[in-house]
């Protein structure tokens, strides 16, 4: 990489230069060559969309315009000046800010002091506070950024976390901003929120990339997108002269369906049966206030409901995560909920599979590779013994090798670490661990969360074939157009509780968000 003095914040350049403009740029892991030669102008002032599939290199990219990788070649140029960017401190100096998909604050820590944390001035922090203080009041108004500055960050919302990341960042007086899959674990308002702030910022002269998979998103918000496929970046084009087939099939290289054509459900027999299901945290809040469902063999049931409404907690007691009371029967058997007899494995035995929201936490075990997280819960299985004491390896790694083809996980590779895969790919090798054991209930929360387009329509793909095939599903998601387009009855949660159940043609999204937000008509 071309090496030479970072500009100084108080230099300028012509107004027609590109604010960010990357030439030639490529990186490789290992045999693994994440970008290829890639070029890139965005122009100040502007919102630049940046899309592909999962693997195709657009986090890697932006990770060395921010200094977390070094490019074995190429050229980053800042407002028309070339500079080297060996780290984040650098990024920042240079005006670039990052809002990562995983945020990076100290959960116990106030919004304040996350906000001058690494950047405070002196050994006192009082003065560094009092500062943060005003600035942060100056921001909220100026950007719609409200967030109280006392306020603890594990107490915030996922949507209000988000805020605070981008006040980090234009406190560091950043006038060029990167966010990675922002709305990945938003509702649809805060979303909609995030917009109003993002345009707001351009309106401001603030330069924005916007790395995202959901189109709906770019044709929103952007002016003009990138599409990367396969480490190299195929095109870029205005985006009101685009539209999302277009841009799907750029970034795949094939025709896209958009929607997953499915036919009428044929459901048979109740697979399971939930009866006054109720869960008390350990702070006494009743999360789950008598929950009463069933699902039978041939449907998927949607559950409908912003983030924290009791979803996550009804996912972890069916998979056998946490403690519960009340009554589940899965083919008619009734199934433990105090904790003492019963897990995840003895769930699995029971016919049921579990894909959990959260895939880093709880379906991978990221620094183990990928075949040894796709012996996680299965490992006893017979096919998988060599003998009394020894696992066969060789068998599992095989079998890794064929879940990964037929999952179209990218690399293929199984020894290779869950922590070197795309959050999509990670996705998949849980999915594939899952739904490969033929389960007769499987318990999905949000499938295609970071994912994209392409693994989108497989996954939903997959999901209706396991429909098909005779099996339940329980189905959580944020994304109300998955919900409508995979459901064959929706429920929807407030507080702990259903509030009521729809059919996919007899709703919609007004409707759906209403019912999310405690309100039946």
């Amino acid at each position: 990489m071309v090496v030479t003095q970072s500009p100084g914040r108080q230099e300028t350049a012509a107004p027609s230069a590109p604010a960010i403009e990357l030439r030639g740029i490529s990186k490789s892991f290992g045999p693994v060559q994440a970008n290829k030669n890639i070029s890139i102008r965005v122009m100040p002032g502007t919102i630049h969309g940046i899309i592909g599939e999962n693997g195709a290199g657009k986090s890697t990219l932006m990770s060395i315009l921010y200094g977390f990788y070094k490019a074995d070649a190429g050229e980053i140029v800042i407002h028309g000046r070339p500079v080297s960017i060996p780290d984040s401190q650098a990024a920042i100096r240079a005006g670039i800010g990052m809002v990562f998909q995983h945020f990076k604050l100290v959960q116990n820590f106030t919004v304040l002091e996350n906000v001058i944390l690494g950047v405070e001035e002196g050994a006192m922090l009082r003065p560094s506070l009092a500062k943060a203080r005003k600035v942060l009041a100056q921001l909220a108004e100026e950007y719609e950024l409200d967030v109280d500055p006392d306020a603890v960050v594990e107490d915030l919302s996922v949507g209000h976390q988000q805020r605070v990341e981008i006040l980090k960042a234009l406190y560091r007086q950043a006038d060029i901003l990167i966010l990675d899959e922002p709305t990945g674990v938003l509702t649809p308002a805060e979303a909609d929120h995030l917009f109003r702030i993002l345009a707001n910022l351009r309106e401001q002269g603030k330069t924005i990339i916007l790395i995202t998979h959901k189109l709906r998103e770019i044709m929103e918000i952007t002016d003009t997108v990138s599409v990367m496929r396969r480490g190299e970046m195929t095109a870029t084009v205005k985006t009101a002269e685009s539209s999302p087939e277009q841009l799907a099939e750029l970034m795949v290289g094939r025709k896209v369906l958009l929607h997953v054509p499915k036919g009428p459900a044929n459901p048979g027999k109740t697979v399971l049966e939930v009866e006054n299901l109720r869960v008390v945290d350990e702070d006494g809040v009743e999360r789950l206030r008598g929950i009463n469902l069933t699902i039978r063999a041939g449907e998927v049931l949607g559950i409908a409901g912003v983030a924290g409404n009791g979803q996550s907690d009804l996912l972890r007691v069916l998979g056998g995560y946490g403690t519960a009371t009340g009554t589940v029967r899965v083919n008619g058997q009734e199934i433990d909920l105090t904790g003492k007899h019963s897990n995840g494995q003895t769930r699995r035995a029971r016919g049921i599979a579990h894909v959990p929201e959260d895939r880093q936490s709880l379906g991978l075990i990221m620094d183990f590779t990928a075949w040894e997280n796709v012996a996680f819960g299965y490992h006893n299985a017979p096919e998988y013994q060599k003998n009394a004491l020894l696992m066969d390896n060789a068998a599992l790694l095989a079998e890794t090798q064929g879940k990964m083809e037929r999952f179209d996980v990218r690399p293929p590779i199984p020894t290779l670490p869950a922590k070197s895969f795309s959050g999509g790919n990670q996705q998949k090798i849980v999915l594939a661990r899952e739904i490969e054991r033929n389960p007769d209930l499987l318990l999905v929360g949000q499938p295609t969360r970071g994912v994209d387009i392409g693994a989108i329509e497989f996954i939903h793909r997959r999901i209706v074939e396991l429909r098909d095939a005779g099996k339940a599903v329980l189905l959580v998601s944020v994304e109300l157009d998955e919900i409508l387009g995979l459901s064959d009855r929706i429920a929807v949660m407030f507080d702990g509780r259903i509030m009521g159940e729809r059919l996919p043609d007899q709703t919609d999204e007004r409707e759906l968000g209403l019912m999310m937000a405690g309100v039946v008509n």
